[in-house]
């Protein structure tokens, strides 16, 4: 028969309707719509990044230096390639409002700039004025704009006054819109906005003070932003500047995003493998039903490959349905909800019908389809016409052809290839398939293993004399059941949702577990050389401090690694891409513990000598000899690195990478560091004390960056588990195919049952249990495989300590028992009210 006879008998076959195939294609749609949502969002996101970049970084382009102002030279060549440019100080402080005798204080963010600010966009405010107007202040005050959040906390209202470091501003109202806020990164204070000029005389921007200068840039609207970035690196090399540019004007939070989105559409991925369980499940189940389609086809001298073409023209089609209905679902939903989604987002999006992401989704589902769909199908070559013909002969045994099998294997390299390239994560995704195809393994194993234990457990003497449990357990370990379809279903959904449970439970606790017995209650900065003494005198005398730590702290950028550009060495690495933090010391301390090489002598006034951070150089490849050039406030200083020594960054103490001889770094301005271990009922007096004495010092309480970083987690941990809870409905809707496929089945079992005599309550009961026993074991799974898969991401990819969680262990398994019972009972009712004269004679 050719390809047309082939297709005209699809196409009659298909005018039946779609009975049988809803299973299919919901599987198939849920999958394709949530993979498709996730990237629509992230593509709105991306073109409204694009549309508003120049808004979201203030300029078209912009220079940030890192703890000092652009020299006369350099602010020259700023002139001279733009035609307005406009100076940002960003660094962290402390706002203070005197009430009552007594002092409140908050951590800000300082954002001080000038008279020309925003090139771009508009701050708003509230009450409504113009920025200039507010930084008019009154009554010879300076005038500031702050967060409404850091104007609640401290309790003011416009026309107070508060102080910044030693000097007085008044507050003229509350910020509704910062435009350029989106790309400023992770904040741990409320904003706070003055104008530069206005915080001479406060004494916070002194030598060695933590801040940054930023210089935006407006350009002309023909600039060529590749030569003026490559004429910036020439004219100002090495001297630890950042440019970018209204291509990447929120680098940070397009970076985040994509992370996150390809993250879920792993977890997408991961939906569609359970919905393939269903979608092979239901094409298996059609084909079973066409026996005496098939049959009749292969009398009349059909060949194996033309009743393929066949179902393959039929499954073609349905697949394309299902393929529209989740690229309609995927795009509608996110258009729907644009309001709601463009609410809880700091930036802007231009949602619209992205076709970039729309196609991902679809070449997913294609692939997923064929993958799920072609082992059935090419199992029908070699089924004999005398086979099909008896209806006790079930389902064909074996594997399919040699050539099939290279064409899976083939499907499946392409999956998982275009989930690594597209996600931009391939070891994570390879990772993630990987623990995909065991936790299917794992589940088929699994389900035979219940097989035989059902079997053994039905002969034994604690099954008899209980009928119902009797028959549930002979149906599980029976041939032909659903114990496959149902723990694979279920089970791998499962897994995923208790792998998140399991994931977000140890990222919630990984900070009051870890952290509380050796976190510091503050961890104070730019504490100058003068100041030093005085602060350690007032901390020492107090007996509710139990321990202070303080390290003289600069700020440097690594630039080359032996004579080479650090990123050409290092590439990515966190240690050369920004500026870190550099500390001196003539002697290593009590818990310091060196790995390799040696420390310094104590009076070494030698070449400039480096200690690094051991797991840091392992990272990077570095050795002990190697050359690095960290820029300190524009000045290149050339180390060796003499020693590596072990960092424990996880205790919220003071951790350097790079430690250098004292020598190397004298005469270079810089401020102390300090962290303070204080009973909590008296960090507030000590903050007083401090502040009071050195108003210059910010404060930064612990509790309260840590509390800042749970939020954050709170939320990715929210959207990973909406991502793993359209994995569970996918099983259900797997499920319950299952349970719709198996009705014929249990109708013909509950007919020879209660014609021997079975009661309609032993019957149920036996249908409950045997779903039960079902959602049990893949339950039971889920936990084992979850909890593998929580501790591989917490140990490998969060690199935290892990602790298996045993409440949502315990829901799962509940879960899983109480959604297979449901399910099972919902089709119980059916063969219960069957007669069974009328189903025993349809048989014979």
């Amino acid at each position: 028969m050719s390809a047309a006879v082939a297709a005209r008998i699809a196409r009659r076959e298909l005018r039946g309707g779609l009975k049988g195939f809803r299973v299919f294609l919901a599987c198939l749609a849920l999958g394709i719509a949530a993979i498709a949502a996730v990237g629509l969002v992230r593509e709105s996101i991306r073109a409204g990044l694009d549309r508003e970049g120049a808004v979201l970084l203030g300029g078209d382009a912009s220079v940030e230096f890192t703890y000092r102002f652009a020299s006369p030279e350099e602010r020259a060549f700023l002139d001279g390639i733009a035609t307005e440019v406009v100076e940002i100080t960003d660094f962290r402080s402390m706002a203070v409002v005197d009430r009552g005798g007594e002092s409140e204080r908050a951590l800000t963010e300082v954002k001080g700039v000038d008279d020309g600010y925003p090139i771009y966009g508009e701050v708003r405010l509230e009450p409504d004025m113009p920025l200039a107007e507010a930084f008019e202040g009154r009554d010879g005050r300076p005038g500031a704009v702050m967060d409404p959040i850091l104007i609640d906390r401290l309790g003011l209202s416009p026309g107070d006054t508060f102080r910044l470091g030693t000097k007085d501003f008044v507050l003229m109202a509350a910020i509704t819109r910062e435009p350029d806020d989106a790309g400023g990164g992770f904040d741990l204070g409320p904003r706070t906005m003055v104008l530069t000029r206005d915080l001479d005389g406060a004494e916070l921007l002194q030598p060695g003070t933590l801040f940054e200068s930023e210089y935006y840039l407006a350009l002309p609207e023909d600039a060529d932003l590749d030569a003026l970035e490559a004429r910036a690196e020439e004219a100002l090399a090495e001297t630890g500047f950042r440019w970018r540019d209204r291509r990447n004007g929120a680098p940070g939070v397009e970076r985040f995003v994509d992370r996150l989105a390809a993250f879920l559409v792993l977890v997408g991925l991961a939906g569609l493998a359970v919905g393939g369980v269903g979608v092979a499940s239901a094409v298996r189940a059609h084909l079973e039903e066409k026996t005496g389609t098939i049959a009749t086809l292969k009398t009349l001298g059909a060949e194996g490959r033309t009743i393929f073409m066949v179902y393959l023209m039929q499954i073609g089609a349905l697949t394309a349905l299902g393929l529209a209905i989740g690229l309609v679902l995927g795009a509608g939903v996110p258009l729907a909800f644009s309001p709601l989604i463009q609410a809880q987002l700091p930036v802007p999006v231009e949602f619209g019908l992205h076709p970039g992401p729309l196609l991902e989704a679809a070449l997913y589902g294609l692939l997923a389809a064929l993958l799920f769909t072609l082992w059935p199908l090419a199992r029908t070559e070699d089924i004999r016409a005398a086979q099909l013909f008896r209806d006790a002969v079930g389902r064909t045994r074996g594997l399919p052809r040699p050539i099939y099998l290279v064409v899976l294997a083939a499907i499946l390299a392409a999956l998982v290839g275009s989930a690594a390239w597209l996600s931009g994560l391939a070891k994570l995704t390879l990772w993630s398939a990987g623990g995909i195809a065991a936790a299917f393994v794992a589940l088929l194993l699994v389900a035979w293993g219940v097989r035989a234990l059902a079997r053994h457990l039905a002969s034994t003497r604690a099954a008899q004399g209980r009928s119902a449990l009797r028959l549930a357990l002979g149906a599980v370990g029976g041939p032909g059941g659903e114990a496959a379809s149902v723990v694979l279903s279920l089970g791998l959904g499962l897994t995923v949702l208790a792998a998140i449970g399991q994931i977000d439970s140890n990222l919630r606790n990984a900070i009051a577990r870890d952290l509380p017995d050796v976190a510091p209650s503050y961890f104070m900065v730019d504490i100058q050389p003068n100041q030093i003494d005085g602060f350690l005198d007032r901390l020492n005398d107090d007996p509710a401090v139990s321990q202070v730590e303080t390290a003289p702290m600069l700020r440097g950028i690594v630039t080359r690694i032996n004579d080479r550009p650090a990123r050409e060495v290092a590439g990515d690495h966190w240690v050369v891409s920004g500026d870190r933090g550099v500390t001196y010391a003539d002697r290593p301390s009590e818990d310091t513990r060196v790995t390799a090489g040696e420390w310094w002598p104590e009076d070494y006034d030698g070449p400039p000598q480096i200690s690094f951070a051991a797991e840091e150089a392992e990272e990077i490849g570095l050795e002990l000899g190697d050359t690095l050039t960290l820029n300190v406030l524009g000045r290149d200083i050339t180390g060796t690195i003499t020693s590596f020594r072990e960092v424990d960054f996880s205790t919220a103490g003071i951790g350097f990478v790079l430690t250098m001889n004292p020598a190397a770094l004298r005469g270079a301005p810089h401020t102390y560091i300090a962290t303070i271990h204080a009973e909590e009922e008296a960090e507030a007096q000590i903050l007083r004390d401090l502040a009071s004495a050195y108003p210059n010092i910010t404060a930064i309480r612990v509790r309260d960056a840590i509390d800042r970083v749970s939020e954050v987690l709170a939320g990715i941990a929210a959207a990973i588990t909406y991502g793993a809870l359209a994995t569970l409905i996918t099983g259900f809707v797997v499920l319950i195919g299952a349970a719709a496929a198996g009705v014929r089945a249990r109708t013909y079992e509950a007919a020879v049952l209660k014609t021997l005599g079975a009661s309609r309550r032993t019957i149920l009961l036996s249908f409950a249990l045997r779903s039960a026993l079902l959602g049990a074991a893949a339950g039971a799974l889920a936990i084992v495989a979850g909890g593998l898969a929580g501790w591989a991401v917490s140990r490998f990819v969060m690199e935290t300590s892990f602790a298996f969680e045993p409440v949502s262990a315990v829901l799962i398994v509940l879960g899983g028992v109480m959604l297979t019972t449901l399910a099972g009972l919902a089709f119980a009712w059916g063969p219960l009210a069957a007669r069974p004269a009328r189903v025993l004679r349809a048989r014979e």
